[in-house]
């Protein structure tokens, strides 16, 4: 198994990585010419649905972004549109996706583009890069997929490939190593196709050289020239250093209201889930007597209370622990930060986390 640094590819036993590198862009597009996947996306293949997709994509499987991007697509096709847009009807169109910084960061990137650019989305990739929200990868991929240019788009799928490709078993956690494969990506781009390049990559990755799963090897285009799949060690590439532990973090939730109207409360603006709409919670698990006196506290004098089976939702860095009261109460008690809405204004207008979503079947 070979090593990486900055400057090489995997210089230490092997000698001929660049021909490697440059032998892998013709039987990809070849074999992407017959395999590649039917995506709304590239249906459409306007620079803006480019840009909307990847930043859809990441942290999320194609599968779960399709309905996504088309309801959100429906709602505002330009980019003015969602330059424009108000952010409540923005989080609730991105609502269920995650990670919502992701979509505000877009509009924001909207209205830069609107500003600076005409409505326009540069094809320069350095210009892509001063856009708020777009990085390298997404940079990559628009400059190259919407516009032809020859610039790479490294994500998980090409640091897999790469490290089976070349049998490489550095960390690639680690930002020399990151590196080094961003250099190798750029050296097997093709002088033509470039998006295609990039788009065939990532389908490899996520239907025959799969993650954390047995590759496919036997259909795979590349497997002449895969050093890990004739070593055997193909599996258990690449190497990734274990992710910390997530935080444990108990709360009580509590379903507020009659059977026409609920209690829903605003999160701050800064911090985890900022700005979105949520079901009343309060830190640590409370037994029933408990629940009961923080809800006397608040100010419900005449209520009926039901404890909801226990739940759990992962973010990146913490776990929520939850447990859960139905709470039935005639009164609507103002509340700063918070509104009392029925079932089609929740709905319709207010985004909720779907890490409350176990609890929606109680409402």
């Amino acid at each position: 198994m070979s090593k990486i640094n900055e400057t090489d590819i995997c210089p230490q036993n092997h000698k001929n990585d660049k021909e490697c590198l440059a032998a892998i862009a013709e039987p990809l597009l070849l074999w992407y010419d017959d395999h590649a996947r039917i995506l709304p996306w590239r249906t459409l293949h306007t620079p803006y649905g480019v840009w909307v997709s990847e930043i859809m994509l990441q942290q999320t499987r194609v599968e779960a972004v399709i309905p996504y991007f088309m309801r959100f697509m429906d709602a505002l096709p330009t980019i003015e549109a969602l330059a424009q847009v108000d952010e409540e009807t923005l989080l609730k169109l991105w609502q269920g996706l995650g990670y919502y910084n992701r979509v505000r960061n877009l509009q924001k990137g909207a209205r830069m583009v609107m500003e600076q650019y005409g409505g326009q989305l540069p094809a320069d990739y350095d210009q892509l890069l001063q856009i708020t929200g777009i990085g390298e990868y997404t940079a990559g991929a628009i400059a190259s997929i919407a516009f032809g240019r020859r610039a790479a788009a490294v994500d998980g799928n090409v640091l897999r490939v790469l490290a089976r490709v070349l049998d490489c078993d550095e960390d690639i956690g680690q930002p020399a190593v990151k590196k080094a494969f961003r250099t190798a990506a750029e050296e097997m781009l093709p002088q033509k196709r470039a998006g295609d390049f990039n788009q065939a990559v990532m389908d490899l990755g996520a239907t025959v050289c799969l993650p954390n799963a047995v590759p496919h090897c036997a259909v795979c285009p590349l497997a002449h020239l895969c050093r890990g799949r004739k070593s055997g060690n193909a599996v258990n590439l690449p190497k990734k250093s274990p992710k910390k532990l997530r935080k444990i973090q108990p709360i009580t939730v509590f379903i507020i209201g009659d059977d026409s109207k609920i209690l829903l409360r605003k999160r701050m603006d800064t911090g985890l889930l900022a700005g979105l709409w949520e079901l009343p919670y309060i830190s640590g698990h409370l037994a029933q007597e408990e629940a009961e006196a923080a809800l006397y506290q608040w100010g419900f004098a005449s209520l009926r209370i039901q404890k909801l089976p226990p739940t759990k939702h992962l973010f990146t860095h913490i776990e929520w622990q939850m447990e859960g009261y139905r709470v039935w109460t005639a009164e609507q008690i103002p509340f700063k930060n918070s509104v009392w809405v029925n079932e089609k204004e929740r709905k319709e207008g207010f985004a909720l986390p779907s890490a409350f979503s176990p609890y929606m079947k109680w409402i």
